[in-house]
């Protein structure tokens, strides 16, 4: 069989599957969910010894010490899995709300109810953990997924998809609802992003090389997320201390994800006591400071900035800093180098904050806390299948409603259309 028809039949039993699903009761979706957060800790040791294939894998073909962070499934990755799970179960279905309910003049009620998107097929580098994380997402909010994991992960997803699909198997799911493309083959990406009669939607998660080629290729349509270039801006007036301690949890604490801290705006009348502290604290932590000119006056072991470091997503301990005159210059720098995905400030003008949360275009902003809360988990949503930045139909983490959408209902009582 060739890798075309594989991934469309993959495809066409997701469709069937996906119209049945749509329909599962909400407790028949939550106990198969808890019985997987169940399953893979039970099973962690057969899927650890799947993953430690990967690892070496990667380890032999040059992967950064980030990318290999992402890929490894730990004793605290494989149990943040079971309880992101757990946190779905635990949320409210979206699926058959109903909201809006109007009397028309004519006496027709119309109103509109959350259904699934349908087929979602989701595109992903890297890390194995987001295989459980869409599977249960989509499950929960009645969605059939087809999964395209990177060849970085095979033996990992493999493993996953396995005890999904026991799981699934065993709850009555239909067969389909949650499918695997079990190939490394690119080719399988490129027939994945044909099927426009099949899928819903395509989600790619990754690289900006992942999903620019996703982009351009996919006859479906796709929900964005280029890449994360977070800005901290610490505002006159600010407290220097909390600056620091969120500058260090946005950039030190893994470098290599996309709400990581890029780059640190500090407002000039901050600079001169401001940036030599929290460089020292910054450098402690082994992060290389990469400066404006004012910068570098102020801190010694600082480089220069380049033109290319401001929209630079760098994934390591790499920060670029600048002393900015005015909150204006601050955003006008997050508008022209931004990525829509997360910006903070650190002010204690309860005024100011709400401007820049007012006036900042991106998926999260946040007023004195790190960028590292745009995830799902952490903003109530239990977990997330991707950070949407182009805006169409959700903007920022996809949950549960975001995975749904609205369709119109009407009750009558043998109303015609004059």
């Amino acid at each position: 069989m060739s890798v075309e028809q594989l991934v469309k039949d993959i495809c066409v039993q997701a469709r069937q599957a996906a119209r049945r699903l749509s329909v599962v009761p909400t407790g028949v979706k939550n106990q198969i969910l808890l019985d997987l957060a169940q399953a893979l800790e039970q099973n962690a040791p057969v899927l650890q010894e799947a993953n430690a294939l990967d690892l070496a894998a990667g380890r032999e073909a040059g992967l950064s010490a980030a990318m290999l962070d992402r890929l490894t499934l730990s004793d605290k990755v494989i149990a943040s899995m079971a309880q992101g799970l757990r946190d779905v179960a635990a949320l409210p279905d979206p699926v058959g709300e109903i909201t809006g309910m109007a009397r028309r003049p004519n006496g027709l009620l119309v109103g509109r109810q959350r259904i699934p998107l349908g087929v979602i097929g989701f595109i992903y580098e890297s890390r194995p953990n987001v295989t459980v994380d869409a599977a249960g997402l989509c499950l929960k909010s009645g969605n059939a997924v087809v999964l395209k994991g990177g060849k970085e992960a095979i033996n990992s997803n493999l493993a996953l998809a396995k005890l999904i699909d026991q799981v699934l198997e065993a709850g009555g799911v239909p067969q389909g609802a949650v499918s695997i493309i079990p190939t490394t083959d690119r080719a399988a990406t490129t027939a994945l992003l044909k099927q426009d009669e099949l899928v819903d939607v395509i989600i790619p998660r990754g690289g900006e090389g992942l999903i620019r080629f996703v982009a351009e290729n996919s006859s479906i349509p796709v929900l964005k997320h280029y890449k994360g270039v977070c800005h901290l801006y610490v505002d006159q007036s600010a407290d220097h201390d909390m600056a620091v301690a969120i500058a260090i949890n946005g950039k030190c604490q893994r470098p290599g994800v996309c709400n990581a801290l890029e780059t640190m705006l500090v407002h000039a009348d901050e600079a001169t006591v401001f940036l030599p502290k929290a460089a020292q604290a910054l450098m402690a932590q082994g992060v290389e400071i990469r400066g404006c000119p004012r910068t570098l006056e102020l801190v010694p072991g600082a480089v220069a900035a380049q033109e290319e470091d401001w929209p630079a997503e760098f994934l390591d301990l790499i920060l670029a800093v600048k002393v900015v005159e005015s909150m204006d210059e601050a955003m006008d720098h997050i508008a022209r180098y931004g990525s829509q995905h997360t910006e903070a400030i650190v002010t204690s003008d309860y005024a100011r904050g709400r401007r820049f949360i007012d006036s900042v275009d991106s998926s999260l902003v946040l007023v004195n806390a790190s960028t590292r809360f745009n995830d799902g988990g952490e903003l109530g949503l239990g977990a997330e299948i991707g950070i949407n930045t182009s805006k169409l139909h959700a903007f920022g983490p996809m949950g549960l409603t975001e995975l749904t959408t609205t369709k119109f209902i009407a009750f009558g009582d043998g109303q015609v259309r004059s």
